[in-house]
């Protein structure tokens, strides 16, 4: 028999229940906190910097927090609208310029399977500067993960961050943050923001506290044209 052989296997077991306990008492503890986070000392329709209510996570934002418009989406990774719609808030982003920047929060529906683990996934990479890309690619690659279970999804999102970062991405921190305390504290977090709107479904945008209503849009035109006249009229209004 090979003792150094089953020594280590024993020890990688050990370590393993460790890494299962800190994470149960960590989200245990980030619900408790969740439960007690005064969200009336938030504005909704600013941005949110990092916070202990937050788990240390700021909104994320496309574009510059301090830009004229500010549109605030409510969103979930697994929502099919929502890829749909991530391309025309990018050519809205390049359209616009510095004069625009859309701040993104999850709005996660429970009847999607893997709605959690997308946007915990999305708040991993985040914590290494990747939040933006790595968003973009789990709406564009939506298909290919939305149905996946256990070991399969987590290399689906190990994947799609190697991905991103060009391989130069910290993979077991990665992992390890999507089950932290601070990425649930900040999925909490959105979702108490939310409870203060009576948001309809995903996805949801937001001008100056004020539902863009999405109801008669049907074509790419359609979302532009709405979208550039929101934008115009607050521009305008700046001016």
């Amino acid at each position: 028999m090979n003792k150094k052989g089953t020594n280590s296997g024993w020890i990688v077991a050990i370590v393993a229940i460790l890494v299962i306990f800190v994470g149960i008492v960590g989200w245990r503890l980030a619900d408790k906190k969740a439960n007690s986070v005064d969200y009336s000392k938030y504005d909704i329709n600013s941005y949110i910097e990092a916070s202990d209510d937050n788990g240390q996570i700021a909104d994320h934002i496309k574009g510059d927090k301090n830009a004229p418009v500010l549109i605030f989406e409510y969103a979930d990774y697994q929502c099919s609208a929502c890829a749909g719609m991530n391309s025309r808030v990018n050519k809205l982003l390049e359209e616009y310029g510095d004069k625009l920047a859309i701040v993104y929060r999850n709005f996660l529906l429970n009847y999607h399977q893997n709605a959690t683990a997308a946007a915990s996934a999305a708040e991993a990479a985040g914590l290494q500067g990747y939040w933006k890309e790595y968003a973009d690619k789990l709406f564009a690659n939506q298909s290919t993960w939305s149905e996946a279970s256990g070991d399969s999804r987590t290399s689906m999102f190990v994947d799609l961050f190697n991905n991103v970062t060009n391989g130069q991405g910290d993979v077991q921190k990665f992992v390890s943050d999507m089950n932290g305390s601070n990425v649930k504290a900040k999925l909490d977090f959105d979702a108490g923001l939310s409870k203060g709107l009576e948001i309809p479904g995903t996805p949801s945008f937001y001008l100056d506290g004020e539902l863009i209503q999405l109801t008669n849009i049907s074509t790419e035109d359609d979302f532009m044209n709405l979208f550039r006249g929101k934008i115009d009229a607050k521009l305008n209004q700046n001016s």
